[in-house]
């Protein structure tokens, strides 16, 4: 027994594996680390083949060139595939499927639409445009001529932004095989030839596991925490617990989570990538709303407080960022709650602070009382909410004149003649 399970233990390792990855997302570093961490895994696990799922609208080119080379550097046969229908592979997700040995797609998906913007929705000048242009152009001629792919269709998907359907690509050869799922892809798969580093290697599929590779936990959190509304929302919920920390010092958690939201919401919009007019519109606009409710100047603070908030959320996130926008109901929802926040909430706080102590004996400073004799010496007595109090003045004060408590020491009232 224990030999047969040896054998089969060695059968499957001579044999190796297919590790399966899924990306449904835009391209990122996140995205980078995903891939290149999973790639690792298969060539120190015995992998024969790596499959990379992808519906992606593109993301940031850093990224988009750095996983190509992670695909280069393998000795793994590396296969993209464009799945599930209604998926897509567009800008740089277009670019990395035709950077594949092997590109497949799924029926009702496309790929296209790589011309390079800039995510931060800032108006990059001409020149500096041009340059993106030629640079990216150049790549793909690269990778067309690295894969064998039409280098035509690939440079007018960069110039010109077209975008194709499965059957347009693979008679425009810009990808190998269409597949209607994952076991006819593993199918089509088997018995195809490669060229890799000089050598040319046939895939072999039928009868392999297949491994279904997982996201890391701190993947997936890096993921929630760089989507917009998110990242948002962390950013405000930051300046909310900062603010309650320093109107109400020692309260530590308040404060604890303010910090931690900020820094997360300002790494989540520093990776997607945002534009900085909106920020400092945004930080402008908070500080408006703290000066109206630190010097009231009856709403002129706070209706432009609300403006520059609004603006700024309205144009945080560029019209061509492939992590799309945040929702309008957010942004106006956020807007309000913020304003609730400081003018009414906070006033309210304010409020507190500023009125005295209610417990013990400090609930008597500020009261009035009179004066139930002649103060002689500067001691006298004095009647103060039902009840009689020694007391101490500098003042001259006679009976039945009219007091008022400055301090409370012990059983004893310092007072004040009205």
């Amino acid at each position: 027994m224990i030999v047969l399970l040896f054998s089969l233990i060695l059968f499957s390792l001579s044999f190796g594996k297919i590790f399966y990855a899924k990306w449904d997302d835009v391209v990122s570093p996140i995205m980078l680390e995903y891939v290149k961490r999973n790639i690792a895994k298969a060539e120190k696990e015995n992998g024969t083949l790596f499959i990379l799922e992808l519906n992606t609208p593109g993301g940031l080119e850093t990224s988009m060139r750095q996983i190509i080379q992670e695909f280069q550097k393998t000795p793994l046969p590396v296969v993209v595939y464009v799945y599930p229908p209604g998926g897509r592979a567009a800008s740089a997700g277009a670019i990395i499927t035709a950077s594949a040995d092997i590109a497949a797609m799924a029926p009702g998906t496309n790929i296209g639409a790589a011309h390079p913007v800039q995510v931060s929705g800032e108006k990059m000048e001409e020149a500096v445009k041009e340059k993106a242009l030629q640079d990216m152009l150049a790549f793909v001629r690269s990778i067309a001529k690295e894969k064998g792919r039409n280098p035509e269709v690939l440079e007018k998907m960069v110039k010109e932004s077209i975008s194709l359907t499965p059957d347009e690509a693979l008679r425009e050869g810009v990808i190998d095989l269409i597949a209607v799922d994952k076991t006819d892809l593993l199918k089509k798969l088997d018995g195809r030839k490669v060229k890799k580093h000089g050598k040319e290697i046939i895939i072999k599929t039928s009868g392999l596991p297949v491994v279904d590779v997982q996201e890391s936990l701190r993947e997936s959190f890096l993921k929630i925490i760089t989507n917009p509304t998110v990242a948002y929302m962390l950013l405000l919920i930051g300046f909310y617990g900062i603010f309650f920390e320093l109107y109400n010092p020692g309260s530590i958690i308040p404060g604890a989570v303010g910090v931690v939201s900020l820094l997360l919401g300002l790494y989540g919009l520093g990776v997607i990538g945002i534009n900085w007019l909106g920020l400092l519109l945004i930080l402008a606009g908070l500080l408006l709303l703290v000066l109206e409710l630190i010097t009231p100047t009856f709403g002129g603070l706070a209706i432009a407080g609300i403006i520059a908030l609004a603006i700024g959320s309205l144009v945080l996130i560029g019209p061509d960022s492939p992590y799309g926008d945040i929702p309008l109901s957010v942004i106006v929802t956020m807007v309000f709650a913020t304003a609730f926040f400081f003018l009414v909430a906070g006033r309210l706080g304010l409020k507190a602070q500023k009125r005295k102590k209610m417990t013990g004996y400090e609930e008597l400073i500020g009261e009035e009382g009179e004066a139930m004799v002649d103060f002689e010496g500067g001691k006298g007595k004095v009647f103060i909410k039902g009840e009689i109090w020694n007391a101490i003045s500098k003042d001259d004060i006679k009976k039945g004149e009219r007091v008022l408590v400055e301090e409370v020491k012990g059983l004893t009232l310092y007072v004040k003649k009205i």
